[in-house]
């Protein structure tokens, strides 16, 4: 993911805590989280897939 949606997510988070967001933002928020979500999900398959069990 890119460093400019990660730094939108944060600032939206941050925003969330403080005063609140509109409706447009919470949807553009819900929406970065799952791209996030699924990037690291793509990762940690493709890692998990990588390891080969080996027996003694």
């Amino acid at each position: 993911m890119e460093r400019a949606k990660i730094a939108r997510i944060n600032a939206l988070a941050k925003k969330s805590r403080e005063e609140g967001l509109t409706d447009l933002e919470r949807m553009e928020q819900a929406a970065l989280r799952q791209e996030y979500l699924a990037g690291i999900r793509k990762s940690l398959k493709a890692q998990l897939d990588q390891i080969e069990i080996v027996d003694s």
